[in-house]
């Protein structure tokens, strides 16, 4: 590795994973500690959170997991406090945390769409309103949200709560980078595609895209992107990486794409 996040401080918002495997989360923390990088591991299952911090340090990079839900915002000021207890500063808030629930507008439970609200989009807010104020103090950092290209495109199956709140996260970005630009605070956004990650496999849409068969989802998925193949975690982390670092200092407001050409589809 070339040391591209060293001497910097990243939280992680979301750094576990549902299941076996590789989360965008995950993999970003990983990917983060190997560049460099101190490592706050945030996750409401404390066991997912200690999963990534031992995967850090087997590697010999520094990081500690924290306990917390995110929709809360006196979890997500002491998610804060402890980083800064800790390493004394925020460089990097990388913003992993979302839910998806099925269904248009007239089947969706009104009780589905406040919690993928809550879970996709407040979590971003409060960990923006909690971290600017030391990216402030300090004169800069940089701020990654992971959203989707459902914010932008119809994804092969109805989720209208999921694509909403992706949506709004799409313009709270730009938005929230304009508003502290002359502050040295950078905010952009990661838009994967159709991924293959724990969250996909847990989240029940194979019932959607497959009758519930969860490899003919992921054969259907694949076919539909131009490059024949899903996405996975180490897509998002690198491009995670890139916007992190200083390499991206002059990108802000941005919508990074990461979907092997689906968006790009004219059928």
């Amino acid at each position: 590795m070339t040391g591209r996040l060293r001497d910097k401080v990243a939280l992680v918002v979301g750094a576990g994973s549902i299941g076996p495997g590789w989360g965008n989360g995950k993999a970003t923390a990983v990917l983060f500690a190997r560049e460099g990088a101190k490592v706050v591991c945030v996750d409401r299952n404390a066991e997912a959170a200690q999963e990534t911090v031992g995967l850090v340090k087997s590697e010999g990079g520094e990081a500690i997991a924290v306990t917390g839900d995110a929709t809360k915002a006196s979890d997500v000021a002491e998610m804060v406090a402890t980083t800064i207890e800790h390493f004394h500063r925020i460089d990097i808030l990388h913003n992993n945390v979302g839910i998806l629930a099925s269904g248009g507008v007239v089947d969706l439970p009104e009780a589905d769409w406040d919690r993928v609200m809550s879970v996709n989009l407040k979590t971003c807010f409060l960990a923006m309103k909690y971290v600017i104020p030391i990216m402030e103090r300090q004169g800069g950092g940089s701020i990654v949200n992971v959203s989707s290209v459902a914010g932008i495109t119809h994804g092969g199956v109805d989720y209208c709560a999921y694509a909403a709140s992706k949506a709004a996260m799409n313009h709270l970005t730009p938005v929230t980078a304009v508003q502290y630009a002359p502050k040295n605070i950078r905010v952009n956004a990661i838009l994967p595609g159709l991924m293959k990650t724990p969250m996909v496999a847990a989240s029940g849409l194979a019932k959607d895209y497959a009758a519930a068969d969860l490899e003919e989802m992921w054969r259907k998925r694949a076919a539909m992107v131009p490059m024949k193949r899903a996405g996975d975690a180490w897509d998002v982390a690198n491009a995670a990486l890139f916007l992190a670092s200083d390499e991206s200092t002059y990108v802000t407001g941005q919508q990074l794409v990461v979907d092997g050409g689906l968006t790009q589809k004219c059928v």
